[in-house]
């Protein structure tokens, strides 16, 4: 199970796992005298109201940060829209109502936000731990070809399924990104997690060749 930090304020609790921070620093840019990465604690909830608390934490785009009110204010509502947003030589970052489940469809996480490895370096698969950097990772976050009609769902939930020594398998509603900001609904739904693909975003089988291995677990 993943070790989540618990900073108690009066009006909210902010909840910080440090395995899924990637550094994307919304926090401290959003409000420093709550987020500093230089005290300790870095985090004081009350510094600011619980409201902006909040909001800055719902810029977060690993889901490292979320929050618990404590005044009656409102939890936190995933987007209306599950999206992929696909970011130039780094991860998948998703929104919404999204489910991570191994292909026996036994959900392992649940969240509204966050970033998954595309460059297969990361020891916290599926999730990004900033490896792409050290590794040198390099993609654009774009792609060719016609975008696809997809169907309304029943199921408002996009699940990630996670093939072992393979690709991110995609199933339900959802729009993608590429990294100009471009949205598309691409026909494709195999996204390259082993780095090696020559058609990324998208799996192309290269994650035999390259001798991919996801075997570390959700924790």
């Amino acid at each position: 199970m993943p070790k989540v930090h618990r900073y108690e304020g009066e009006k909210l609790t902010v909840l910080y796992d440090v395995k899924r921070c990637i550094h994307a620093a919304e926090c401290v840019h959003g409000l420093p005298g709550v987020f500093d990465a230089q005290s300790r604690p870095w985090v004081t909830p009350d510094a600011a109201g619980a409201g902006e608390v909040a909001e800055v934490i719902e810029r977060c785009p690993s889901g490292a940060l979320h929050y618990e009110r404590r005044d009656g204010g409102a939890p936190e509502m995933p987007d209306e829209k599950n999206t992929i947003a696909v970011t130039a030589s780094g991860p998948l970052y998703l929104r919404g109502m999204i489910d991570v489940a191994g292909l026996d469809r036994q959900v392992l996480f649940r969240d509204t936000r966050m970033a998954l490895c595309r460059c297969g370096a990361s020891k916290n698969k599926p999730f990004c731990d900033q490896s792409h950097k050290q590794e040198g990772f390099a993609d654009p976050g774009l792609w060719q070809g016609e975008p696809d009609m997809v169907k309304p769902s029943q199921d408002p939930v996009l699940t990630i399924l996670c093939r072992p020594n393979g690709p991110l398998i995609l199933e339900g509603e959802f729009e993608m990104i590429d990294a100009n900001g471009q949205p598309a609904y691409p026909r494709q739904r195999a996204l390259c997690r082993c780095g090696g693909s020559y058609t990324k975003p998208f799996c192309d089988g290269s994650h035999g060749r390259v001798g991919f291995d996801s075997s570390n677990p959700v924790e």
